[in-house]
């Protein structure tokens, strides 16, 4: 009994320095008032973030991560991998099993903090993305068809945007345009000549992009065979590749299917013949990267680079990408500072999302994935439109919103489901965005230099001013604040920087706080004086 306790006794000392070699913890102070943003796009409405807050990063929650908090005091805290964290009064309480966490008070500000941070670990590496990207508005079949892509239906979206005034842009055609996942050929009953149909958007003034994703389906049995004897393309559920017959079974949105390994290059080359058949054949631009998220890559899987861990796999996925300048993404883990569209999760047809757009947008460039899209203007979440009712103002606002953002997004054929005083003013947006292109086309080309946001948080321009809980509003560049409505009715309040402001009404503001009337198809804007 007394050598039994005095094991128990032993070992219970042990633990802690057992585990301790492998968990890392910190603790930041934090001064009276001093903000923090970071970690999870999706977690942008929340920012800056409360006492009590706390999160992991092993998950990447539908979008886009980086392991990266900044404060308005000027600190910031990087790890290269995921790492947890929790906000209390007066400090930032950080928990890594992984790597070793850096911290450093670089200046005062929240800019200190993102460009020092930027400058070390993830520097711009001085490409654009595609002028179409940001010149004029991006369009996606996705709300409009659903699960039903076919040629006619997109032949007929794309007159419908050139025939309602709105001018060629991006066009994407979603998920089903394929035979099936793996199979990424046309289906050829719903597109029966796809070469003339890419052919007649190409014409007509389109750059075209397919939805794409990592899944096969164990459906198509021949594929998986192909793929997974002896060659280890898809992730298996065995515990050695001498006992690997089947892929892993990975549960996703539209069912379960096998799911690529992007550490084996020859899986990424086979992926890149299938692509490289449709830009060849067909003249596709480029593709929509959709997937990819950590919840795919199970811990328990075998992958052909050893212990992959599933942001790795991610990482791996984001990489493959960027081989095509025309891409879009939505998953990511630490892609800041390169030529990737990264768009936001897929919002809901409601005031409630459109509310998460601004904040959210401001995480996805304080994170550094400047060249960001906020999903699709009036929603992008198919399941909210599947009653048929639409909010004709919610389109109108959310348009709005989009007007001034890095990029602008149609899905929902305004024209379709709107009056003409609705839509006049969606057209007035669009329109606003073109007025303001020489300054977006300017900040983008500073972005690719220096990293620096296209658009920001008023306390990125404007520090030490109280500015730093202000969720509804933005700067584009330094000089232009957007004060979109974001809910139903015809006036809202605007808090303004010290100094003088012109508003687009040509009325002149001093700083501090302002009710201003907001008609259907006015987009508030103030330029400092």
């Amino acid at each position: 009994m007394t050598c039994r306790l005095r094991s128990i006794t032993l070992l219970a000392l042990l633990l802690p320095l057992l585990f301790g070699c492998c968990r890392r913890a910190l603790t930041i102070p934090l001064e009276d008032g001093e903000a923090v943003w970071g970690g999870h796009i999706k977690d942008g409405s929340l920012m800056p973030f409360a006492p009590g807050f706390e999160t992991s990063l092993e998950y990447n929650l539908s979008n886009q991560v980086n392991p990266l908090l900044l404060t308005s005091g000027g600190k910031y805290v990087w790890s290269e991998s995921p790492f947890s964290f929790r906000i209390e009064a007066g400090e930032i309480v950080i928990t890594s099993h992984h790597s070793d966490i850096v911290w450093e008070k670089a200046g005062e500000t929240l800019s200190d903090a993102f460009k020092t941070a930027s400058s070390k670990f993830f520097p711009a590496d001085g490409k654009l993305p595609p002028k179409e990207f940001f010149e004029m508005p991006q369009y996606n079949t996705w709300i409009e068809l659903m699960y039903n892509q076919n040629q006619a239906g997109v032949l007929a979206y794309a007159k419908g945007i050139l025939d309602n005034g709105l001018p060629p842009g991006i066009i994407m055609i979603d998920d089903t345009w394929q035979e099936d996942y793996g199979k990424w050929v046309f289906h050829p009953g719903r597109f029966p000549n796809p070469k003339a149909m890419c052919d007649q958007l190409h014409t007509m003034g389109f750059k075209l992009m397919l939805w794409i994703c990592p899944f096969v389906s164990m459906d198509q049995y021949q594929i998986c065979r192909e793929i997974m004897d002896g060659k280890g393309f898809l992730l298996t559920g065995a515990q050695t590749w001498e006992e690997a017959n089947d892929p892993y079974p990975v549960r996703w949105w539209n069912g379960t299917s096998a799911v690529l390994d992007f550490s084996n290059p020859a899986a990424v080359e086979w992926f890149d013949r299938q692509l490289k058949r449709l830009t060849d054949d067909y003249g596709v631009d480029g593709f929509k990267f959709d997937a990819g998220d950590f919840d795919f890559y199970p811990a328990d899987a075998l992958a052909k680079g050893g212990n992959v861990p599933a942001w790795e796999q991610c990482s791996m996925f984001v990489d493959h990408a960027t081989n095509y300048p025309y891409n879009e993404l939505r998953a990511g883990w630490r892609n800041a500072g390169r030529p990737v569209v990264n768009r936001l999760h897929d919002k809901g047809h409601s005031w409630e999302d459109l509310r998460k757009l601004i904040p959210e947008m401001m995480a996805e460039s304080l994170m550094g994935f400047s060249f960001c899209c906020p999903d699709m203007v009036g929603g992008g979440s198919f399941e909210t439109f599947l009653s048929g009712q639409t909010d004709p103002e919610l389109i109108v606002r959310s348009a709005q919103v989009h007007a001034l953002m890095p990029m602008m997004q149609f899905s929902l054929a305004p024209w379709r489901v709107l009056d003409k005083a609705h839509y006049a003013a969606v057209l007035k947006a669009v329109e606003i965005r073109q007025a303001r292109l020489p300054l977006i086309e300017s900040l983008f080309e500073r972005a690719a230099k220096t990293g620096e946001p296209i658009v920001a948080p008023l306390e990125y321009v404007f520090p030490g001013e109280g500015l730093a809980r202000v969720v509804d509003e933005f700067m584009l560049g330094d000089r232009v604040l957007v004060a979109p409505m974001q809910e139903s009715g015809t006036s809202r309040t605007v808090i303004l920087p010290a100094g003088q402001w012109k508003a687009d009404d040509g009325q002149v503001y001093e700083g501090g706080q302002h009710v201003i009337d907001v008609p259907l198809d006015r987009l508030p804007v103030f330029e400092r004086l």
